[in-house]
């Protein structure tokens, strides 16, 4: 009685409207990169549906113990830069063999949250080889928006503008105004196929695991990768930055035993969120930070309530045309290219290193039957050590 009397007390409105504008945006924008990973692997409707069930309970749970226990808004989410991966990763790995990836990442997260040495870890491998590998995965989707103008000009023109209006009038919900634009302009040109929307509670299904080496190495890296540089990274930053003084471990711990489990279920991860945190840690939540912590409990709730109609979300974005979301998804990646490009060009001593993983990786190669993700560490990493000053290793020792 007494907590239930506390979250009353520390309940608003505007806490409640972050919340849900946390939410909207993620289905808004990262979303979109799951459909269309989906796509890519061929994936059967019921398949996809469990998918975004699986991260939605998954987030929604997660967002709401870490933000009730520790009395933070802590925003949870799904690998955006995870989603991106899979786009490429899914023409060579099947679901099956995708999901095995998943339980080892969220098993390495894990030893890497109960050990404390996050940062360290984080540490071994230089900024800008990091920052080069998500910006090497995301840009192309960057070029497939402008790519898209060639089948449907007047689509992607019309979202581009939206987007740079809002952008300037009402910068946190321009990919909401966006999304909410296109949709209509879509449906009333006729380019959308609502026959086959009906509305129903999503079904989990369980996906049995594939080990496969080649996949476990592949796409297993530079998943856990990009899921503790492009979302533990600046999620715990955006926290930091707002005067909230949680602890790392506990975080990715909590996060890892929840991708576990939602693992099986085709969930490819959920973790801290970057983009959409500042919605809930910002003066606009609610003028006392010890009360915000009510905008991730709310998140959390609004991202079952989502999840449970899974399967409604999943046929609504199949019937939207491929313009539509392609354009979608290279707006909602922006925010994370941006900060991906700032971490490269800023670590000068590693330029060379930096650019080589970036250009490796958003080349496509495939070798060994490897992704290029991989191969962009990897090629990274050699340069890094071959050009590393003596001095360096000296200093090191």
């Amino acid at each position: 009685m007494h907590n239930f009397a506390q979250l009353k007390r520390d309940f608003s409105f505007s806490a409640l409207v972050a919340g849900f504008f946390a939410v909207l945006i993620s289905y808004a924008g990262p979303l979109v990169i799951v459909f269309q990973a989906a796509k890519i692997a061929h994936l059967p409707t019921d398949i996809v549906s469990s998918w975004v069930w699986a991260i939605s309970i998954g987030s929604g749970i997660l967002g709401i113990v870490l933000s009730y226990k520790y009395k933070t808004p802590i925003i949870t989410a799904w690998s955006t830069p995870g989603a991106a991966l899979l786009v490429t990763a899914f023409t060579t790995v099947n679901i099956h063999e995708a999901v095995a990836v998943y339980m080892l990442v969220a098993a390495a997260t894990l030893i890497i949250g109960l050990s404390g040495i996050f940062d360290k870890f984080i540490n071994l491998i230089p900024k800008g080889i990091c920052s080069a590998l998500l910006v090497g995965i995301l840009f192309n989707f960057g070029m497939n928006t402008f790519k898209a103008m060639q089948s449907n000009f007047l689509l992607v023109a019309l979202m581009l503008l939206i987007y740079l209006f809002s952008k300037k009038i009402m910068s946190r919900y321009a990919l909401a105004m966006t999304l909410i634009v296109g949709f209509v302009y879509s449906a009333l040109s006729g380019l959308t196929h609502f026959s086959n929307l009906h509305f129903s509670l999503a079904q989990p299904i369980f996906i049995a695991p594939t080990f496969n080496v080649h996949s476990l190495v592949s796409l297993g890296i530079p998943l856990l990768l990009v899921s503790l540089t492009g979302q533990f990274m600046p999620g715990m930053a955006v926290l930091r930055s707002s005067g909230y003084s949680v602890k790392s471990s506990p975080i990715i711990t909590l996060s890892a035993i929840t991708s576990g489990l939602i693992s099986i279920f085709g969930g490819h991860g959920v973790n801290l969120a970057a983009i959409t945190a500042a919605i809930c840690t910002g003066s606009e939540c609610h003028h006392n930070t010890d009360k915000r912590y009510i905008a991730g409990i709310f998140s959390g709730l609004f991202y079952i309530v989502f999840g449970l109609f899974s399967s409604v979300i999943t046929l609504l974005f199949i019937s939207l045309p491929y313009e539509f979301m392609t354009t979608l998804a290279g707006l909602a990646l922006i925010g994370a290219m941006l900060n991906g490009l700032q971490g490269l060009v800023t670590d000068i001593s590693n330029k060379e290193a930096s650019l080589i993983t970036f250009i490796t990786t958003a080349s496509g190669l495939s070798l060994l039957g490897l992704g290029s993700a991989f191969w962009g560490v990897v090629f990274g990493l050699v340069a890094y050590f071959i050009l590393k000053p003596k001095f360096q290793y000296a200093q090191e020792k």
